[in-house]
Parts: C-alpha cells; structure tokens; sequence
C-alpha cells in the first residue's frame, strides 16, 4: 500500500472518480472565524497511488467549494469557488489536467446537469435567480426570476420542464406555456423520469396532480378517504409510481401505495412504515428496494408500539415477516417461532456517501443482501449484528456479532466488511462465499480513524480507498489497496452455478420463473462486468395474487370486493352513447407483472357499451378553488360529472347576476366557463345537467368584492349615559352583503361584527371613549377612529357663520380636522367646551357646553352654571358681536342659528338631543378665543366684542 498525505483537515471532502482517475477537494474549516479559510484540490491519475496538488493550476488563493463532474462525459470537470470569496467557475475538459478559469455575475448555488447534453447545465443562485449554459459554464443566461430552489428539472424532450415550461434558451413571457391553470404549492413540484408531480392545497386540504409523458395533468386518485397530509415519491421506475402517504389519522408513519402506469390510480401495498428525520429535516422511510430483483421490497412497519421488519416478492401485494437464523454465530440454536419472533432489520440510508448504511444489495449480485438488524419481537438499535441471505431474503445467517460496514466488490463476486467501531481499527474482512467464511487483511501498520471508503474508482480495477485520521489532530490519511492479487484467475463457465429465485418454495415471482447465474463459493476468480446474471425467465400461468384494483380491498380469500365508497357499475362521465368503455371487474394486472393466461383473461377489463345514463355527481367549483373574486375581473368555472353521458348532456349556467347560458354537451365547458362580474356582491351560482334520463345540479355562492377606499366612522361628539346612540360607519364604495364591520368601544378585547355599517350602543361610563370600527372586504381592511363624551348632562347650541366662510370650505374631513388642531378657548379646558362641525354647505357647526367633572356641590349647582354661560353666549351671538379672521382681509362673523331640541340635556328626562342628529361629528374647541399653531409659535387672535365687553369668555363670565 502507498500512502499519501493531504494537508489540511478533513472538515468536508469531495471525492470524483472518472476511469484511472481521482480528483479530491479538501477544505478547512475555521471554527472560530466560523468559514472555510483555505482549500486543497487533488488528482490522482494512477488509481490514487499518487497525487498531485492542483491549487497552482487553479489560483492558489482562490476557495473552493464543489466538485462536479459531468454524468454523461466523465472528462469534463466544473469546480465552484466560494461565493463569500469570489464568484467563479473553474472548467476542465481533460478530467483535471487543465483548468479554465471564468468569472461570473452570479454566485451559484447548486447545479444541475442534462442527462443526455453533456454541455447543458442548469445554475441556481442564491437570489433564487435560475441560469442556463449550452456550451458547458462559458456563458450564462438568465432563464426565470424567484424559482424555487431545488424544483427546476431537466428533461428529455428538449424541454425545461418547471410548469412553467420553456425551451432554455427562450424562457421569455412569450414563449412559456402553464399546463396547470391554478397556483401549485410552493416546493411541491416534483419531475421523476416519466412523471410530474404538483400539489394544490384547498380549505386545508391537498391535492395531488400527475403528468404522465408531459400530457395534461390529472388528479391522482387515492382511496377516497386516505384524505392524505403529505406526500413523497419513493420511485418511479418500471412504468409505475411508488409513494408515501401520510393520511390524516397518521403522525409517525406513513402508508404505502403503488399506481397504475399513468400514476393516476393508486392502490394501498402496506400500512404504518416507520419514518424518521434526516440530517437536513427531510423525511426518510424505512423501505428499501433489493436490487437486481423487480419487485423485491423490504419495509419496517409499525404495528401498536413495536417496530417489524416485512418482505414482499411482488411489490407490495403480499408482506410477511423474515424468518430469524435457526442458529447464532457460534452454532447456538435460536428459538425464534413466527409470528412471535423475528428477524429486524435497520434500513437507514448512509448520510456519508463514502459508507454503506444499514443495508445493501448490489443488481452484479442478485438474491444477495446484508444488513444490520436483531433477532425478537421487534426492531431494536441495541444488541445489533450483521446478517446475509443468499437466497433473496428467504433465508437468513449472522456473519458478524456487531455492526459492520459492508460493500460488494469484484462487480458482486466478493464482500468487503469494515467494523463501524468509535475507535481507530486497522483490519478488514474479505468475503468470497457469499459471507461463509471470513479472511482478515490489514490495511495499515497503524491504526487509522476511518472516515469513509472509496471502492472501484475505475470500471475494470480492482482498488479501494481508505480515508480517515490516525488521530484527531493528525493530517489526513489516504490508503490505496489493490486487491487483485487475491484472485488466482478470471471466472469461467465452470465457475458458476444457477440459483433459482423462489417465494417460500414459490417459484413465480411478479408473473415469471427466473433462473440466475451465481459464481460458486470458493472460486478465487475475476467476475467480468457484462456476464449475465439473468439466465433464463420464463411467464407463469395468471393467479389471482397477480392483480389488484383501485376501489377494491382483498378480502381474506383472496378475492376482491368494492370499497364501500366505490360503485363498480358507474359509467365515467367520458363514456358516451353509441362508444364502448372498459368495465372495472376489481382486477387490474399489477404492473411489472409477467404473467400470461389463466386467470388473466377472466380478471382483466373489457370493452362494453356505454349505456345512458342520468347524470349523478355533478360538481360546480372555480379554476383557482376560491369563492371569493374581484369585480371586474375574469372568473373561471369548472364543471365535472362522475357519471352520464357528457357529450349527450344538456348543460345550463345561471351566474345569479341575470345571465345564463346553455351548451349541447359538457365537452365545450371542459376547459371551463369564463365569466365577468360588473357588480359587486353575493352571487349564487347554479349549474344544471339534463339527458332524457334525468338531471342533476350544482350550486356556489361566490363572494364578488370591489376594495373599499375610504371609511368614515359617524358618532356624537357628546351622548347621554344609559341613552341608546346611532353609531355609523360610511364605507365608499358601500356593497351590501359583501362586507364585514368590526366595532371596539372602550377597552374591549373582542369586536361586536356586523353585516351593516350601523350600530346602537349604550354607554354605561361617564367620560371620554373610544369607538373605533374596522371594515374588511376582500383583502381590503380599513379603520376609522372617534371619541365619544359620554356626561349626565350637557348644554348645545347650533351656530352659523357668514358665507364669506362657505368659500374657503372645500368640505373635506381633512379640513374640518385642521380646524380642530387649530381652534381652541383660551381658559377655558378643553374638555368643557366642545364644538362639532358639520359637513356640507353652508357651514353649520354646534356648541357643546360640558359641566366640570372635578366640581364640587351638587348637580343642580353644574345644571344652572351652563344655563347662565348659554345664556351670555347666545346675547352675545344674536348681536353679531362675534367674529374673527380667517386671512389678512377676511372676517367671519359668527351667529346663533337656533336653540337645540333639549336646551338642557339630562340622561334622566326622555328628550332627543341634537347630537344624536349629526350626520357627521369632528371636533375642535373653540368659540371666543382662537389660538392657531404655526411654525412653532402661538398667535392669538380675540373675537372682537363691541359695545358689550371686551373680555376673555371663562366660567366667570357668566356673572358679568
């Protein structure tokens, strides 16, 4: 072995392989500056027995921080410098001898390349920016703004499929197409292989839709009330989807379900598989799919509070639990009885790409798997030891008493097992009989911490790679081990035998008998990579364990019956008269399945006539799922029957505004009824389908909103305690129905709602309140706020002003409000002397005379003081002897209209008071003595009084 040291910690590495070659970045990271302050690239062209330092070729102050290599030309390596750095891209076409060093405008984020164009790559940013390059990092272009990261996908078609869809190079408004009419949930798009999948939440409740070949999107069809909370893809290989289902009942554990070839219809395959976090928050399930043999799955499920292991031979159709060892590693007899006792696996992926993970299973190996796991009547993460079967999980034995990592060399022919130990180690184990016996070779003179193992680093070598520390402070440490010299030759004919693969004595697995090619245990031969595995399959006779349904649950005969939300005998609402559809007899052949004959021709779906029908499940919603729209504003409908004849089915649309409209059949309304709505309010809309046999109908109410622009909230200025009061709140524009008002008086916590704009009150409390009201309408919130004196009793009087005001009166609240800032009675307070003025013209205001709160003696003594100070003000009022100036030049003489209805005003007499009369009430003070704030000073301006008295109106006066 030669050994190589790297400089620098091993705080993240990337490691790349392409034939004889490896390229490794290493960076350092500084814990107390919190970054990465220095990083290293590697390439080994020999098979890793030496390396060359690449940072002079590459800047040696530039940081790097990932390593690519093209999936479809192992030549062509991309390296991205560290955005808090620099923002760059380095590219090599000769797998790393050269760099191409090239700036960018962008920091890039992640990458993705096109399976088949070797120079097509994908570049997300962190401002959520999506960028595009045809010649392989050279130039860029921007292709979309505010992409949701991680959901952009490459496809085969040419096409950049992100629904939106665009070619890459011309993503322009113009040339995107939205196969899917509504908005999809953020981070919910999903492109796998053959498919696309989106989610749409409704009401809480999600949606799941597919696109199977880019055609239009369908609605997936779960069981009718798995009423699912989350969903994930596990696969999409073999022409079938295999997905995650978390249903509503469901918090721990999600169910799993297998699709028709569409992925439209889904059937259940096992219930409660065990699921846990991973590093970065993301859900792993505990099944695992063995490979090199179609549909061999293994599955941890939760049944009550105990954790199992379960295998099924037919994807998902028939489970059963893995028989335990007849015996432990030193021969001991284990007493293991199904269904008590079993075998438990750990199906845990590596979150290190350089270990082997809890299981694993290789395609150049078939019926071969090894795990970590226990023997009892539940999974246990204490006590675990390795186990092996050879024949497909039929059969199991225990090859190590603790927790090894495991890894198939020779493309299958040999096993490579390293204990999973705290502590530095120095040996492995080397298999060549299917894990019968065991050799121990040492990899180092000196115990090493291993970090990860990197195994075959080229197509045809025979190398494996350790990497780790000989301690926590030492440098680290890379040990290339060549082990072709354990082989004496290459494999021949006579160096294998068949294994047939078999389901507890079964021999038809998925519809077919299959017959592989196995090297013989002992044999120290080279495996070649193209030898075939698969040596002969050949079609079983159908049974009924080869089909399953959606709608139908497998009774304990193993025949199917309708689920009782499912009517077998109902015609689609595509079937129409004079055509032939294919009947649902409960059996549909599970897809993968290579059966022929027997029972297939019995079970699968045939042609019939498609009968008329009345139409039964007619459903009204909007393209977007809202009740709720804008006036103006384009309102699509759609329209969906469950059963009935839909080109032979009258259709009627009432939109509740007056206008309705007809068609022949449903297939003109199919991509959906546009509407437009001139007027705001409630409308309820009806739909109505009619054949010969009968009808069926719909109906919605849809809220029609116009945003509200202004809110003025009326309220006396002064109101009697205990005495019922208007209070009304003036919304422009005013759409009855549509709008909702929220009151708060005082210091309530809670809002009286209204559908009106008015409301009666009684207030309980002397003195100042609040009332503030809220009007919602659509996504329009608006809010307007008065204060209200409530007294025992008060003294008011109407005033008018000469016309020469009426000029300058633009009639405004603004300016009524200004006139409050800057109006107010020199001595006396404020709260005794209030003045509402009124809207409109001519200019009318009214004088409100409030007795002091603090004074005392009795009420009586308060009542005649406001008589008297009314008395003086209207003598004075009726000999126009108020007036005052507005402006240089412009006077305004101030008259006592009339006397109000109650020239005083009790809460304890019945009389209506003037104040509840206002249309509109905002308040200054002032009447004798204006005081008007202007640039930080005071400037007093006196009503002159003549021949009367000239002097400052105050409580006092009243005995002038």
């Amino acid at each position: 072995a030669r050994y190589t040291t790297c400089t620098g910690s091993l705080n993240h590495t990337s490691v790349k392989h392409t034939h004889s070659v490896i390229l490794i970045l290493t960076k350092l990271y500084d814990f107390n500056l919190g970054s990465v302050t220095e990083s290293s690239l590697w390439r080994s062209a020999d098979y890793g027995t030496t390396y060359e330092k690449l940072n002079d070729k590459v800047a040696s102050k530039t940081i790097l921080s990932y390593l690519y290599v093209s999936p479809t030309n192992k030549k062509k390596i991309m390296v991205l410098s560290d955005p808090e750095a620099e923002s760059s891209v380095l590219i090599s076409a000769d797998e790393g001898a050269s760099f191409l060093k090239l700036r960018l405008t962008f920091n890039i984020l992640s990458l993705l390349f096109h399976p088949v164009e070797e120079d097509w790559i994908l570049a997300y940013s962190h401002n959520q920016k999506l960028y595009s390059s045809m010649d392989f990092g050279r130039k860029w272009q921007l292709v979309l703004e505010h992409v949701t990261p991680n959901r952009f996908y490459c496809t085969l078609d040419l096409y950049s499929a992100r629904y939106v869809t665009c070619r890459v190079q011309s993503c322009t408004e113009g040339g995107r197409t939205y196969p899917f009419r509504g908005s999809i949930d953020t981070s919910s798009l999903v492109v796998q292989d053959s498919y696309v999948f989106i989610q749409v939440t409704t009401a809480g409740r999600a949606s799941y839709y597919v696109s199977y070949q880019r055609r239009p999107f369908q609605k997936i069809r779960l069981p009718k009330y798995s009423l699912p909370k989350d969903m994930h893809i596990v696969s999409t290989d073999k022409n079938q989807v295999f997905a995650a289902v978390q249903e509503w009942n469901q918090n721990d554990t999600y169910n799993l379900y297998t699709s028709d070839t569409e992925g439209i219809h889904f059937t259940l395959a096992l219930e409660n598989v065990k699921t846990s976090r991973g590093q970065e928050g993301n859900i792993v399930i505990d099944l695992y799919e063995v490979a090199g043999i179609s549909g061999l799955l293994i599955a941890n499920r939760k049944v009550q509070n105990s954790v199992k292991t379960y295998i099924t031979y037919s994807k998902g159709h028939d489970w059963r639990l893995l028989q335990a060892p007849s015996t432990d590693l030193a021969g001991n007899a284990i007493h293991c009885v199904l269904p008590f006792c079993s075998l438990h696996l750990q199906l845990k992926m590596p979150e290190n790409p350089f270990s082997s993970g809890g299981i694993c299973s290789e395609s150049s190996a078939p019926g071969i798997i090894v795990a970590a796991g226990n023997v009892g009547t539940e999974l246990s993460y204490s006590g675990t030891g390795m186990f092996i079967s050879s024949d497909a999980g039929n059969t199991w034995r225990q090859i190590f008493e603790e927790e090894h990592s495991i890894w198939f060399l020779d493309h299958g022919g040999a096993l490579l097992a390293v204990a999973q130990a705290a502590g530095p180690i120095r040996h492995f184990w080397l298999s060549f009989d299917e894990g019968l016996q065991w050799e121990r070779h040492s990899f180092s003179r000196v115990p090493l911490y291993v970090d990860g193992i990197l195994v075959e680093p080229g197509i045809e070598s025979h190398i494996m790679t350790f990497f780790g520390h000989f301690s926590h402070r030492s440098e680290w440490q890379l040990i290339k081990i060549d082990y072709k010299s354990v082989f004496t030759r290459e494999c021949t004919q006579g160096d294998y035998q068949t294994w047939h693969l078999l389901n507890q004595g079964d021999p038809c697995v998925m519809g077919q008998k299959q017959m592989f090619m196995k090297r013989r245990p002992g044999s120290h031969c080279m495996q070649r990579k193209d030898y075939p595995r698969v040596f002969s399959a050949e079609s079983c006779i159908c049974t009924a364990s080869d089909f399953d349904d959606y709608g139908y649950d497998r009774r304990g005969d193993g025949y199917c019956s309708p689920s009782f939300w499912f009517y077998p005998t109902a015609v689609s609402g595509s079937c129409s008269h004079g055509r032939s559809d294919f009947n649902g007899t409960g059996y549909r052949q599970v897809v993968s399945n290579n059966c022929k004959q027997g029972m297939k021709e019995l079970y699968t779906a045939r042609r019939q006539p498609c009968p008329t029908q009345p139409p039964r499940g007619l459903q009204l919603v909007t393209s977007d799922g809202r009740l709720m729209a804008l006036m103006g504003n384009n309102v699509t409908f759609l329209v969906s029957l469950e059963e009935g004849d839909s080109l032979k089915m009258n259709i009627w649309f009432d939109f509740g505004d007056g206008i309705t409209v007809s068609y022949s059949n449903l297939s003109w309304a199919e991509d959906g009824i546009k509407h437009v709505y001139k007027t705001a309010g409630l409308f309820r809309v009806t739909t109505l389908a009619e054949n010969s046999l009968g009808f069926d109908s719909a109906t919605l109410y849809l809220h029609i909103t116009c945003p509200v622009e202004r809110l003025h909230l009326s309220a006396p200025v002064v109101a009697l305690q205990n005495t019922e009061v208007n209070l009304t709140a003036l919304a422009w524009p005013m759409h009855s129905r549509i709008v909702m008002f929220f009151w708060w008086i005082g210091n309530s916590t809670e809002p009286i709602i209204t559908l009106k704009g008015s409301l009666s009150h009684r207030f309980s409390f002397e003195g100042m309140t609040t009332v503030t009201v809220q009007v919602s309408s659509g996504n329009t919130i608006l809010q307007d706020t008065r204060t209200v004196a409530v007294q025992e009793f008060f003294k008011s009087l109407l005033l008018s002003f000469s016309s020469n005001l009426d000029e300058y009166n633009p009639d405004i609240p603004e300016w009524r409000q200004d006139m409050e800032k800057v109006i107010k009675v020199s001595d006396v307070p404020k709260q005794n002397l209030l003045v509402a003025l009124f809207p409109g013209i001519p200019t009318i205001a009214e004088l409100f005379l409030l007795p002091h709160t603090d004074q005392p003696g009795s009420s009586s003594r308060s009542k005649e003081e406001l008589i008297r100070i009314s008395e003086v003000l209207i003598s004075v009022l009726n000999q126009n002897l108020v007036e005052f100036e507005l402006k240089p030049g412009v006077q305004v003489t101030v008259y006592i209209t009339q006397l109000t209805l109650a020239p005083l005003v009790d809460s304890s007499s019945t009389q209506h008071t003037s104040a509840l009369l206002m249309l509109l009430a905002v308040v200054f003070v002032g009447l004798a003595v204006f005081s008007i704030y202007k640039f930080k000073r005071y400037v007093f301006f006196f009503f002159k009084i003549t021949s009367y008295c000239k002097i400052i109106f105050s409580w006092d006066c009243a005995k002038v």
